[in-house]
């Protein structure tokens, strides 16, 4: 019998894309014959992981778990929003969540190594999982959380997943509060806690912007610096979550609806499935070949 080492297992793996210990088996099967242990792979249909590499999982969903004194917000895509929804892949976040609740990794690189099952990394998972599915499927980013007793998470999903936000409250341990400023947060998506969060050069650069376009307006130069100047306090409180108007009282601001319950907002994370990621869309001729392909 072959001695299979950890450098042929790794090989097979890049490969492959399958999982570390159907890699193992795959070697150990066909006595260290790389290329049949491909074949081998390929027969089970657990290679077929590896040809989804290229594609773009830009849909998917977002999910929130609290254990009571830590939270996570995450976010993991998939292809196709049709899969987003199947319940194998919901129930495949929500074990991903939870795990990361318990690991607590600083840093997604981390996270993929960390074990979710005896012998088996949260990579090696989520490949195997690529083969159930039949999607590429990726954990994207994560946030953890910690709070005290007298702090208070707000959790809110939207669309069942489309949007996730996670927010801690100072001051209070009303979670409903807690609740109501992420869900503001999913519908207005503010940059900043407070205008005093925002960047000088990027208020600088703004500035410059309403200048130049007050300027094109063909407003006296006497009067463009008021103008710009009352631009940019509307700017502002456009992006400041705690200027910003409440979602379910719009007479009061955000930050007046948390003082009245004696908070503050320390921090929130809001993620949107997708945001940032191109989607692919396929040429409409191949989209033809390939549908002739399957028939």
């Amino acid at each position: 019998m072959a001695n299979i080492t950890a450098q042929m297992v790794k090989e097979l793996r890049e490969k492959t894309g399958a999982g570390m210990m159907d890699c193992k088996k795959a070697l150990v099967e066909t006595d260290g014959d790389m290329d049949k242990a491909i074949d081998y792979l390929r027969e089970k249909g657990i290679a077929k992981a590896a040809k989804k590499g290229d594609r773009i999982a830009s849909e998917g969903m977002t999910h929130v778990v609290s254990n009571g004194k830590h939270a996570v917000v995450l976010e993991v895509n998939a292809e196709t929003d049709f899969v987003a929804k199947n319940d194998n892949f919901i129930q495949l976040v929500d074990k991903l969540a939870n795990h990361l609740l318990a690991v607590k990794p600083d840093n997604l690189d981390e996270a993929l190594k960390t074990e979710i099952e005896s012998g088996v990394t949260v990579q090696d998972y989520i490949t195997e999982q690529i083969t159930k599915i039949g999607e590429k499927i990726s954990l994207r980013r994560f946030e953890i959380k910690e709070k005290a007793d007298d702090h208070a998470f707000g959790e809110y999903i939207h669309m069942g997943g489309r949007i996730g936000v996670l927010t801690l409250l100072e001051g209070t341990d009303k979670e409903e509060v807690a609740k109501d400023v992420a869900m503001h947060i999913a519908a207005i998506n503010p940059k900043y806690i407070s205008r005093d969060d925002v960047d000088a050069a990027e208020i600088a650069h703004e500035k410059e912007i309403l200048t130049q376009q007050a300027l094109n307006e063909g407003k006296p130069e006497k009067i463009v610096e008021k103008m710009v100047e009352g631009r940019l306090t509307k700017w502002l409180s456009e992006i400041s979550l705690l200027d910003q108007p409440f979602v379910k009282n719009p007479d009061i601001t955000v930050g007046e609806y948390v003082k009245q319950n004696g908070a503050t907002v320390a921090s929130f994370v809001r993620f949107e499935v997708g945001e940032g990621l191109e989607k692919k869309e396929d040429n409409f001729v191949e989209e033809v070949m390939n549908q002739v392909k399957k028939d």
